[in-house]
């Protein structure tokens, strides 16, 4: 276990954020090798994954409240030094994670059809999505247990373990993709089915190796199957955290649909190109999600242990340096956008949307990293409610003015990406106001448990 409550704040974000980094860069790996192999498979076959992936925003949503909820809870109980209950909420976590993931597992083999035929451009990317989805489901339901044991993990201030597996899990997914997709050394190939294939048996793989270290290591947190049993009061604690960040997460997925539907009328090669340009823009925010994702258990920690002034520290630190790394990525992004996509797809068409969008919807970097870490903060404060707010705001002042000009004659793709800039800046702004308002309503500890605090540091 690492006590953020000691030592030098700035030193806590820099030092976790490497291999929150790394990690970050290996999940998004997966999804990139596997749409590497997918672009020899065509247009079709490219923005039927790219929509079924953006499936994984909804089911997301639900892995969020439980690994949201789990950092929160065990973060707040390490600052308070209560290792019971830190290890009570992971072991909860794990049994509320296996319930949502036979769930999830059984919704989605139902609804995999009706979610492609109401977004795609085409029948054979419908097609396409489904068979993609119908394979990668899998991955999907195990990944609530490895993002609880994950966030646990990261709650008591240790991120190698998951960096490690991770690592694993695209390695694994790197063999199999061109061996399950494309035929190599089998001639058998599967095609986006392989794709969907690839990935879950990574995950499975993964998710048995945290298992693994959490059975040998016996650290801070340690497995017990007896405390899985449902315990009502501690499902709501980590619901109260998790149901307002995954509702964050069902809007990005209401969000991207409304894009898909939209420019669904400029065909397969326009959604290749969104499908293709947001991964691509997704791994350049890697820097400033992993620089973001460490205030969540850094203010967690500090929260439990009521010292105001480190909380506050936390987040001056992690909004400075989020913007920094932004500023840099924007540069980049404007000067070499089409470079960016060439290794995906030769397709000149789906090359010129995809760089059409990647230098639009940059100038929203430095707003979305702002995001990043607002919603990270609230996490480490045990109140998403205000970052829901901020994002219901986004969805509505976004969705229905972008499905009123998808309707209207001379509708361009420009427009939507006009639109995204004005209200994730909207969103950044009002974000800030929400965390200044919280920061003031909840770090106001008593002088006595302060100075105990500082007594005992």
């Amino acid at each position: 276990m690492k006590d953020f409550t000691l030592g030098s704040v700035l030193s806590h974000v820099l030092t976790m954020a490497v291999p929150i980094f790394a990690g970050l860069v290996l999940v998004l790996l997966c999804g990139l090798i596997d749409l590497y192999f997918v672009a020899g498979l065509g247009k079709a076959a490219i923005a039927g994954v790219g929509a079924a992936g953006n499936a994984g925003f909804l089911i997301n949503a639900l892995t969020q409240i439980v690994s949201v909820g789990t950092l929160s809870a065990v973060a707040q109980a390490v600052g308070r030094k209560d290792r019971a209950d830190a290890n009570f909420i992971f072991n909860q976590s794990l049994g509320l994670s296996a319930g949502c993931g036979l769930c999830t597992l059984a919704v989605g083999f139902a609804v995999a059809r009706p979610y492609m035929s109401s977004i795609a451009a085409d029948a054979a990317t419908v097609e396409a999505g489904t068979t993609y989805l119908v394979w990668f489901m899998p991955a999907i339901a195990l990944q609530f247990a490895m993002l609880a044991m994950s966030s646990a993990l990261r709650g008591i201030g240790i991120v190698k373990p998951t960096m490690y597996v991770q690592a694993l899990t695209v390695l694994i997914n790197v063999v199999l993709a061109p061996v399950l997709i494309v035929g190599w050394g089998t001639g058998y190939a599967m095609g986006v089915k392989g794709a969907g294939l690839a990935s879950s048996l990574a995950v499975a793989i993964g998710v048995i190796a945290l298992w693994v270290y959490f059975k040998r290591a016996k650290d801070y947190l340690t497995l017990d199957c007896r405390q899985w049993r449902p315990q009502i009061e501690q499902w709501k604690r980590i619901l109260r955290v998790g149901l307002p960040a995954g509702g964050e997460f069902a809007i990005m997925f209401a969000y991207m649909a409304a894009i898909y539907y939209a420019i669904g009328e400029f065909g397969p090669a326009a959604q290749a190109g969104f499908s293709i340009g947001s991964r691509v823009l997704g791994l350049i925010q890697v820097p400033a999600m992993a620089i973001a994702f460490t205030a969540a258990p850094i203010i967690g920690q500090n929260f439990g242990a009521r010292n105001s002034e480190r909380v506050k520290a936390a987040v001056r630190n992690v909004l400075m340096a989020t913007t920094m790394v932004m500023v840099v990525a924007t540069v980049v992004i404007q000067w070499r956008s089409e470079l960016l996509l060439k290794g995906f797809t030769p397709d000149k068409a789906t090359i010129s949307e995809g760089a059409l969008f990647l230098k639009m919807v940059s100038l929203n970097l430095v707003a979305q990293g702002l995001i990043f870490a607002c919603s990270s903060a609230f996490q480490g404060l045990g109140n998403t409610r205000p970052q829901l707010i901020s994002s219901t705001v986004r969805l509505i002042s976004y969705v229905i003015p972008t499905l009123w000009l998808s309707a209207r004659t001379g509708f361009r793709v420009e427009q939507i990406w006009y639109l995204s800039i004005a209200t994730t800046t909207m969103q950044a702004l009002l974000s800030l106001w929400l965390l200044r308002r919280e920061l003031g309503k909840r770090l106001v500890f008593s002088q006595a448990g302060q100075h105990r605090h500082d007594v005992a540091s």
